[in-house]
């Protein structure tokens, strides 16, 4: 049996790969194999799906002889935090993340508000292969109890990290992406002193990122433009990431976040051996200008779970995406992108300097290219895919100190994705384009 688990939790389009009856046997899974018979939190995002997939989940738990609680609409970092604070037995997310609207996700937390292993991923997986056949989908959806308390103490966290500096006389508008932001980063903000304008603030599911959020910026630039604000943020479905943007419209993604919060913990000599921990999809400009100040920047696998492994065995107090992925020390390495955003407007307040003059102190980034061919690396044979892995490696040979090439198939989306960077744009585009063509037709030779 294939894994249904990728880089981050399950995810598919629902109805598809996520039904509601892969979400009962998830239920019913993680109620029979956790220790610990605690309640299991359940949150979601504003997908449409959420509400009967939430009933799936909640009636494997009910039959599995435990309990769950339902926080509601809500980031993702608050599950794993709350679970820590209540002494929970586990979680769940029900999300798909930065994802179109018709796609959804499960995400698993351990009692220590950790994502489960890949032990525990094949315990669950092995158990809903043993579970009986598909449930049928009830004809009617029964609204659950949330409870609000549970996410008053969160926000309260969240508001608590900012050590008593307040936000007063900062204009900042939130792009909460239609998503789990909308639960609360408003309040957040608004409760710090902040001038605050939130657009695509409403719970509509059926408009999720699409054309909003961090991965379309667009919106959030012209609302700067237009409110002449000091700097916005933008965060994606589930608010775990977040990018921000500058009064002039420059981007500060999660490379930028990492050099410039990693330089003052840098200053305050609370950096672990300079240590910054990202991917392979970290620029390399961020490399040669982190190295160049004494700092080590060392490169794992895309992936949180790959990122806050690396934490953990280096002893790393910061780490994170480009994506704007960033775990960080203050809530046990959890990424939340509305605490990322506090940090930042913190810092900025700090040093009474605006986001774009910090900005101005980055790094140069080296010019980018990341390009997708649609094709599902995960539905082939492993032999196909050892040949495939091998053409990928003598692609990515081609490497320089001014050049780098990765290739990887998505681990949620069946694509795969080919970054290239170099010093300059024009060798960028030839060598991206190159790649890619020749990356297609040697594909093709292996699979037909």
């Amino acid at each position: 049996m294939q894994s249904i688990f990728g880089t981050d939790g399950i995810r598919g389009k629902f109805n598809e790969e996520i039904t509601y009856s892969l979400a009962y046997k998830v239920g019913y899974a993680l109620g029979s194999t956790l220790v610990k018979k605690s309640p299991i939190l359940i949150g979601r995002d504003t997908r449409i799906s959420g509400d009967i997939l939430l009933q799936a989940i909640t009636k494997g738990i009910n039959e599995s002889g435990n309990k769950f609680i339902n926080l509601g609409i809500c980031p993702t970092p608050a599950i794993p935090f709350l679970i820590k604070h209540q002494g929970l037995s586990g979680g769940i997310m029900i999300s798909a993340s930065h994802n179109p609207p018709e796609y959804n996700g499960l995400k698993i937390f351990d009692h220590n508000g950790q994502k489960i292993t890949k032990n525990f991923e094949n315990k669950i997986q092995k158990f809903i292969k043993e579970t009986n056949p598909n449930i049928s989908v009830p004809s009617k959806v029964i609204p659950l109890n949330t409870n609000i308390n549970l996410m008053d103490i969160y926000i309260k966290s969240l508001i608590q990290t900012m050590g008593g500096e307040n936000l007063s006389g900062f204009k900042i508008i939130l792009d909460t992406c239609y998503g789990s932001a909308t639960a609360c980063a408003k309040e957040i903000f608004q409760s710090l002193g902040a001038d605050v304008r939130v657009i695509n603030d409403s719970k509509n599911g059926l408009k999720i990122n699409m054309k909003c959020g961090s991965t379309n910026l667009e919106p959030l630039k012209k609302a700067l433009e237009e409110s002449h604000a000091d700097m916005g943020f933008s965060f994606d479905g589930d608010a775990d990431r977040v990018i921000g943007i500058d009064s002039k419209g420059n981007v500060l993604d999660g490379d930028h976040i990492l050099f410039l919060w990693g330089r003052e913990l840098m200053e305050q000599k609370i950096l672990t051996n300079n240590l910054l921990i990202s991917t392979q999809m970290a620029n390399l400009g961020f490399e040669k200008a982190w190295e160049k100040i004494g700092g080590i920047l060392y490169r794992t696998d895309v992936g949180d779970k790959y990122v806050h492994d690396a934490i953990k065995e280096k002893k790393a107090v910061l780490g994170g995406e480009q994506s704007g992925h960033i775990l960080s020390k203050i809530n046990n390495f959890s990424g939340d992108g509305i605490l990322t955003a506090l940090q930042i407007s913190k810092y900025c307040k700090k040093k009474n300097i605006n986001l774009n003059d910090w900005l101005k102190s980055s790094f140069e980034p080296f010019p980018q290219k990341l390009t997708n061919i649609n094709f599902n690396f995960n539905k082939l044979n492993p032999k196909t895919k050892i040949l495939i892995d091998q053409t990928i490696e003598n692609f990515q040979a081609i490497y320089s100190d001014n050049c780098r090439v990765f290739i990887r198939p998505s681990g949620t989306e069946p694509v795969m994705r080919i970054l290239v960077e170099a010093k300059n744009h024009k060798e960028v585009h030839s060598l991206s384009n190159k790649i890619t063509n020749k990356l297609f037709l040697e594909i093709n030779k292996i699979i037909n």
